[in-house]
């Protein structure tokens, strides 16, 4: 049987001992996605801590919605593999588990490797331009050393590639691989130095969609990926 080593990390202070939040207005429909967005952030910006119970109740006061779409919220996070129901015990935030993010790693190797390939065959001017503003956006946010939106755009660029390649089966998988490792990149990016080269690996595999290389776009991606597991590794080891 593979071992897990569960991972500890600093983390934002609980927003449990805070009144309860006022009640906010959503459309009907998007009730249930307004609860997802606001329990996943604080998951994956590690204000709720890995390994920490959370419950349904305590999340609709703090959210200002209703428990049934806070309840299908975490039916929808459980299956994302972000929470896991413990029988008599209740909801825990899924500990950080090495051995997981490594396995993601060399999944992602493969996949978003394959998925430059596509993109530079297939992007338009007009998707590299688009790419390119997400880069002008991030990189304000790293003069400014803001981790939280510099993991939002980190993602956002991944996910804007992850769809210009063109095949909706290979896009449902880098979906989940990306959402599944926001968590370890929103860790990596209070690295030291490492937000930087985030941004000259970022630009590599953009010059390489625009210079419509395959090659250097899949090897851009492959060193962009080992830059963020070693450091991740060094990271944790430090800690």
């Amino acid at each position: 049987m593979r071992q897990q080593t569960d991972l500890k990390v600093a983390a934002r202070p609980s927003r449990r001992g805070r009144k309860p939040a006022k009640a906010k207005i959503y459309p009907a429909q998007s009730l249930r996605d307004a609860a997802y967005e606001a329990i996943k952030h604080r998951i994956i910006t590690l204000a709720f801590k890995p390994g920490e119970y959370v419950n349904e109740l305590q999340l609709s006061a703090m959210l200002g919605i209703g428990r049934t779409p806070v309840h299908l919220a975490i039916d929808r996070l459980m299956l994302e593999g972000l929470v896991e129901v413990i029988p008599r015990k209740g909801i825990i935030v899924k500990p950080l588990s090495l051995s997981e993010v490594l396995e993601i790693i060399e999944i992602r190797l493969l996949n978003e490797g394959f998925c430059l390939r596509r993109v530079a065959e297939r992007a338009s001017e007009k998707d590299i331009i688009a790419l390119g503003e997400i880069l002008d956006r991030a990189k304000s946010f790293t003069q400014k050393r803001d981790v939280e939106q510099m993991m939002l755009l980190d993602r956002e660029f991944h996910l804007q590639l992850a769809r210009l390649q063109g095949n909706q089966v290979l896009e449902d998988v880098l979906l989940n691989l990306i959402e599944r490792s926001l968590r370890f990149w929103f860790i990596s990016l209070n690295a030291p130095q490492h937000f930087e080269s985030v941004q000259e690996e970022h630009d590599a595999i953009l010059a390489a969609v625009q210079n419509r290389d395959p090659d250097a776009a899949e090897r851009a991606m492959q060193l962009h990926i080992e830059s963020f597991r070693s450091t991740l590794l060094r990271y944790l080891q430090q800690g």
